[in-house]
């Protein structure tokens, strides 16, 4: 899955390969327009409320494709909040020259407020928010199965000139214990995923946020509901021009591969580097909060735009296909999120 998707030059997400919206293979938020960044840019203005107002806020996204959120938010923010616009700096980890070149020249009438840095190693510790959208979804994981109460790994191995998939004991203590938090599944013979390289995500970020916080965007499920009998065969899926393509194996490196997010062992992992939850909800509920506590934002929107807000809203269509969840770290307790103003408590709700 790693060198399928992120080779330097093969890759489907490296090479510039990966076409988004109606006419690509998959859709998401920032295919319906630039209202969704400027939703997130009032979300992160009362960020930096939250945080005093400092003379610094660093925006980091990863994941920023094309840069198109990011030229949304930063429009959004000198437009509708000049005064944080003025404090905003913002610096996208990105680790690929030709993606980095695409989004360059998205904002380059902005490119006295953008930065870049190859990784997350690069980046110097900062006050602000880490924001992705579809991030965690597209790293590697691990396939695993269950066979008689056994756990085993699949790996990919090459047979008459095809790639094909094999089983094999384990293949770390990290994942051995991991799956020993895996819930009792109703089937004897189940397969699903564990996205370890996500928890060394959450790791690598929480040792560069010094105050602020970490909004993750993204599809998955609280554990019990991710390891539930209906999802036995896993969450992988392939996607090329909106259709399900069988198999990862097949034309690697030209088909999107991703999975779904245990939110649980995320915020298990956050909890262990030192980061508090702040929510967790749907998307639905989090743009409802946002709008009801800031209704100008649905002023002056025309037809176009009021269309883009229902496919975002509406559960059929995105709003319950994505979640929202936030950690923070010295944040004044009390200082609540708008975007999480009909979000049940969500340690309650990750079961954590």
């Amino acid at each position: 899955m790693e060198q399928a998707l992120y080779h330097p030059e093969q890759g489907y997400y490296s090479s510039d390969r990966a076409q988004i919206g109606r006419r690509g293979d998959y859709f998401t938020n920032v295919s319906v327009g630039s209202l969704f960044g400027r939703l997130l840019a009032a979300q992160f203005a009362e960020m930096w409320k939250n945080l005093g107002s400092p003379d610094n806020f660093v925006t980091v996204e990863q994941g920023a494709h094309h840069g198109d959120f990011a030229c949304d938010v930063l429009e959004a923010a000198r437009e509708q909040a000049p005064e944080f616009f003025q404090a905003l700096t913002y610096c996208i980890v990105e680790p690929f020259p030709v993606l980095q070149d695409r989004q360059a020249q998205t904002l380059k009438e902005l490119a006295g407020k953008v930065s870049w840095r190859r990784s997350l190693d690069e980046l110097k510790p900062f006050t602000g928010v880490h924001f992705s959208n579809e991030l965690i979804d597209a790293m590697p994981v691990h396939l695993i199965v269950r066979r008689d109460q056994e756990w085993r790994e699949k790996f990919v191995t090459e047979s008459h000139d095809e790639l094909a998939f094999v089983e094999a004991p384990l293949s770390s203590a990290v994942l051995r214990d991991h799956v020993k938090k895996i819930p009792a599944i109703a089937c004897q013979n189940c397969e699903t995923e564990a996205n370890l390289a996500a928890l060394d995500w959450i790791d690598n970020v929480s040792r560069k946020l010094l105050r602020g916080y970490l909004l993750a965007v993204d599809y998955g499920y609280a554990r019990d509901n991710f390891y539930a009998a209906e999802r036995s065969t896993g969450t992988l899926s392939c996607f090329s021009k909106h259709k399900r393509v069988s198999s990862p194996l097949e034309t690697p490196g030209k088909i999107d591969i991703t999975t779904h997010v245990d939110w649980t062992s995320l915020a298990e992992r956050a909890e262990a580097s030192d980061l508090q939850i702040d929510g967790f909800t749907d998307q639905h509920h989090f743009i409802t909060g946002l709008i009801s506590t800031k209704p100008h934002l649905l002023e002056e929107l025309n037809a176009s735009e009021r269309r883009a807000l229902q496919t975002l809203l509406h559960p059929e269509f995105l709003g319950t296909t994505f979640q929202f969840v936030a950690w923070k770290r010295n944040v004044d307790p009390t200082n609540s999120l708008m975007g999480f103003k009909y979000a049940r408590a969500p340690r309650l709700a990750l079961g954590i």
